[in-house]
């Protein structure tokens, strides 16, 4: 058995023990694996033990792996900071981009998705704790932002996405989390249909799917440590 299938099938057996512990179904959990840095040819050789999201956070990066990787069924997940003049390359090849924190971002995408593709799925990224370093709206733009974009044609907004401050306290991790779950559910009392909660890496995975996450984003308990260079 390789590093890589070693890895996919711990980290299966650690999200369906989570969702057993906090009375969830396992099926309702999707392991996004983040392959930033790593060669197409890991790719590959997750692809070959089913597994088929994969998460990329540099544009450049996911373009030349997707022409590599084309004879494969890859959902590609762009989950990085997404800058104007790279949407319309986003909009070509990615299924999903988790990182919409402003219209003009969601507008260009709508635009710019080829009519030939099925609608882009996005998520709306949440800057839960306000931190300054961090990209995303605030809980109190959200629902405002989330008005703006919802009709726009060729996208489907399915859910939210954060990445909460980094701290080791499961508590503090749950209470971030449960931040993001709870505005999408009084979204959703309000008419919205949301149905994805893309919180958790690593360090936190438990914390998320305890408090409702519905894709998990997991790097390097999958890949090993990312290449510098």
């Amino acid at each position: 058995m390789s590093k890589i299938q070693h890895n996919l099938q711990t980290i299966g057996t650690e999200i369906a023990g989570d969702c057993q512990r906090f009375g969830r179904d396992a099926a309702s959990v999707t392991l996004l694996a983040v392959s930033k840095r790593h060669p197409a040819s890991a790719i590959r050789e997750a692809y070959d033990c089913d597994q088929r999201a994969f998460g990329e956070n540099y544009v450049q990066e996911m373009l030349e792996k997707a022409e590599q990787l084309g004879a494969l069924d890859i959902a590609w997940h762009f989950i990085g900071p997404l800058q104007s003049n790279k949407t319309k390359d986003v909009a070509k090849v990615a299924s999903w981009v988790h990182t919409v924190d402003r219209l003009k971002i969601a507008r260009r995408l709508s635009e710019q998705r080829p009519q030939t593709l099925a609608p882009l799925n996005v998520c709306l990224q949440v800057n839960v704790n306000n931190e300054t370093s961090k990209s995303g709206v605030s809980l109190d733009e959200l629902g405002e932002l989330l008005e703006s974009v919802s009709d726009l044609p060729n996208i489907t907004v399915r859910g939210l996405m954060a990445i909460p401050e980094a701290t080791n306290d499961t508590t503090r991790q749950r209470q971030n989390f449960r931040l993001l779950a709870g505005a999408m559910a009084r979204l959703n009392a309000t008419g919205y249909q949301l149905d994805t909660l893309s919180m958790g890496m690593s360090g936190d995975m438990d914390a998320a799917i305890a408090e409702g996450a519905t894709i998990v984003r997991i790097g390097t308990a999958i890949f090993g440590e990312r290449p510098t260079a």
